[in-house]
């Protein structure tokens, strides 16, 4: 199974466009979503193309492709008009005999792990920085963000299949990959 890996879309049609483009381009079969999807937040500027509405009706027109997990700036009042759950604060995938948890970052991530097993990996957005480090017990991934991406890192997601990660801009070129 191949899956698209996104974070951080903060309200942009612009950039969710871009984003579905490459999920149909890369021929992927779900789309894992690492929370902020609608509100841009009070820390940020307001994202090139700026339409969370806009951002409602492209995703809900992939709901049955969508796994999402809360991000500090998504509330309720979204999932009212989210067709796809969106409040859990994180969820598991295993990808050969590594666990995946996948969060938006606020609560866990790189420096305040979850309980893990020995080379599972952590999974999270929130800070805007795409980034893949392995540390002695676990790897800590962030595909960055879509829409406003901060520390020199380009807008971009990830890719997951079979073991292999992929770090890719938005154009659907590859800057960084890491193998399980």
């Amino acid at each position: 199974m191949k899956w698209i890996i996104a974070s951080d879309i903060h309200g942009s049609k612009y950039y969710c466009e871009k984003l579905i483009e490459r999920f149909n381009e890369e021929k992927a079969d779900k789309i894992l979503l690492l929370g902020d999807i609608l509100y841009h937040g009070p820390r940020n500027d307001l994202p090139g193309g700026h339409d969370p509405k806009g951002v409602i009706e492209i995703l809900n027109g992939y709901k049955d492709k969508i796994l999402c997990v809360r991000g500090n700036c998504d509330a309720e009042v979204d999932q009212m008009v989210l067709e796809f759950p969106i409040m859990a604060d994180y969820l598991l995938i295993t990808e050969g005999d590594k666990t995946i948890f996948a969060t938006h970052g606020h609560i866990y991530n790189e420096t305040n792990l979850p309980p893990m097993g020995m080379g599972d990996i952590i999974l999270n957005g929130h800070t805007h920085i795409s980034k893949c480090v392995e540390y002695d017990s676990f790897v800590y991934m962030n595909p960055g963000s879509v829409s406003i991406p901060k520390g020199g890192t380009p807008n971009g997601y990830m890719t997951m299949e079979d073991g292999l990660f992929v770090w890719k801009n938005l154009d659907g070129e590859e800057f960084n990959r890491y193998e399980i």
